[in-house]
């Protein structure tokens, strides 16, 4: 730009632009990422209860996948994604957020061709594994991409719809697989496995038109392109003052974090999000805490045992006539559920949704568990032929699909979309790509864990403990609540650069009272309407590898 720098703003409300309905649509697109994550989770939960899949798996006359392999199967994904979410944040920082995405959709779609043709445990077990790197590509650095483009006023809201389409990927692939249920030939699995291969072509074209974020431009000292990228996201011509005001912004934290955390190789980059005291609120070793532990409590909840197991499960427990139709419900309270969020995360913030969230989510696990163990699913009968398997107390099996959904419904308006939301809030720039990436990988690390033991905690030649297991989830999420409570902030209405300097300022259980007096521009010395030096040292490409 002519004047050799970029206009500064000490006007803490002037540093973004009104958000547009082309910058809403821009942002929301990146969403749909959400399609891969949740499609897996419901493909795989149907067809581990195809008839034509346990026989191509164990042979003619099985009835149910064993232990072992079902465990195998689920589990193999969540392995391939925690390793392709650990990659992802170097990826990211070399070539980008977008392109990142774009290499995830591709391998992705490798693995899906592989599980279509499969012929036996061997390559699907192959093709998941693919897969799941694609899926670790995309579900760490979508987050992160998202988090960097959308506006503020709208981060959680835009955020959440990652959550939402989540939540689509698991009705559709409930629907495609009750559909496909009845039918005795390969279609059976093949068509659910097969539809994956729509949603990698149309996120990989569509990001094609989406700009790169001008956060990554910024980190890369691309100050030009940092400027056409923002200009586009927020629907302004390049010269706006709002572009000026939200650049100069970005490059001044950017300084300030450049500051605090020295550039180094490869090695350095990493140690950097493990630096700083555990005693510190600010510190990049809480925050990285902070990361993976709220990804990992996410996974403690026990969502994924309804989605990935629930139709195995309620079919063991015999009580259960339409065990498709039930998971079928679930999944619907799940899709209804979460549009709650876009309202609540920005109306009361993060924090409160957490919090309550989690305390809801404990009451109603307790109860599945305290109802089952004395009245419902844990007490069946044989009927007259011997061999139909049927529950003694029907309402009290009824309870608990009700106390069920009312599980699903606070985990989707709260835990579901409030833990992406956070972690791709709390990190500051020189490690965010890294961060987000540890954060994913932590989900992505414990949902393999839980798939790989969950078979083995139910299955009735190995724990078989039927409704019991509620009571471990129950348990797992009155610690998520204390958690809660002690360890995370308040993020709402907050520029990212904004939720650095608060972090640095207060405490978890002060946070929501903390509000920005200044800007990093003026924090960097620079004067309402003065000139900010562009020329940011590009440190990635100084003292790195890459």
């Amino acid at each position: 730009m002519p004047g050799g720098g970029i206009m500064a703003t000490g006007d803490v409300g002037a540093i973004e632009a009104p958000v547009t309905f082309k910058t809403y649509l821009m942002c929301a697109f990146a969403s749909f990422g959400g399609m891969f994550f949740g499609y897996d989770s419901g493909y795989i939960n149907g067809v581990t209860g195809s008839a034509v899949f346990i026989q191509l798996i164990e042979g003619e006359g099985a009835t149910a996948l064993t232990g072992p392999h079902s465990s195998l199967i689920v589990s193999i994904l969540s392995a391939g994604t925690f390793f392709g979410a650990l990659g992802a944040g170097d990826v990211a920082d070399t070539i980008g957020r977008k392109y990142t995405v774009i290499l995830g959709c591709c391998i992705y779609i490798v693995g899906v061709i592989l599980q279509t043709a499969t012929t036996g445990l061997g390559l699907l077990v192959a093709g998941r594994l693919i897969a799941g790197i694609g899926v670790g590509f995309e579900s760490a650095i979508v987050i992160l991409y998202m988090s960097e483009i959308c506006p503020k006023k709208v981060r959680g809201a835009l955020v959440a719809g990652y959550q939402f389409c989540i939540t689509l990927g698991l009705l559709l692939a409930s629907c495609v697989t009750y559909g496909t249920s009845t039918l005795t030939t390969k279609s059976s699995y093949r068509i659910p496995i097969g539809l994956q291969f729509i949603f990698g072509v149309v996120l990989g074209v569509g990001l094609l038109f989406l700009p790169e974020s001008p956060r990554f431009f910024v980190k890369r000292g691309r100050v030009e392109k940092a400027r056409a990228a923002l200009a586009h996201l927020r629907d302004q011509p390049q010269d706006s003052e709002y572009v000026e005001a939200e650049l100069a912004e970005i490059i001044a934290n950017e300084e300030y974090e450049r500051s605090l955390i020295p550039a180094g190789g490869w090695v350095n980059g990493w140690l950097n999000c493990f630096s700083g005291s555990l005693m510190k609120s600010n510190s990049n070793l809480r925050k990285t805490i902070l990361g993976t532990s709220l990804q990992m409590m996410q996974q403690w909840t026990g969502i994924n045992f309804i989605f990935y197991f629930s139709t195995p499960f309620l079919q063991s427990t015999g009580a259960i006539s339409n065990t498709f139709l039930i998971s079928l419900i679930f999944t619907l309270v799940n899709v209804c559920s979460t549009p709650i969020s876009f309202y609540t995360v920005e109306k009361f913030g993060r924090r409160p949704l957490l919090i309550w969230g989690a305390l809801g989510m404990l009451i109603c696990e307790f109860m599945v568990g305290i109802i089952g163990d004395t009245v419902g699913f844990n007490k069946t009968h044989l009927a007259a032929d011997g061999v139909t398997t049927i529950a003694n107390n029907i309402p009290a099996v009824n309870a608990q699909i009700a106390f069920i959904c009312i599980y699903i419904f606070f985990f989707a308006s709260t835990w579901g979309p409030g833990a992406w939301i956070v972690i791709g809030e709390v990190f500051p720039l020189p490690i965010r790509a890294r961060g987000v990436a540890l954060s994913t990988a932590s989900n992505w690390l414990w949902n393999c864990i839980i798939t790989v033991i969950t078979p083995y905690m139910v299955s009735k030649t190995e724990g078989n403990l039927e409704s019991n297991v509620f009571f471990i989830w129950g348990c797992l999420c009155t610690a998520a609540f204390i958690y809660s409570y002690f360890l995370v902030p308040e993020t709402k209405g907050l520029s990212l650069e904004q939720v650095d300097k608060m972090m640095e300022e207060t405490t978890p259980r002060t946070s929501a009272k903390w509000r920005p007096t200044t800007t990093f521009a003026q924090d960097m010395g620079m004067k309402d309407g003065g000139k900010l030096d562009m020329n940011v040292e590009d440190v990635e490409r100084k003292g790195s590898i890459f």
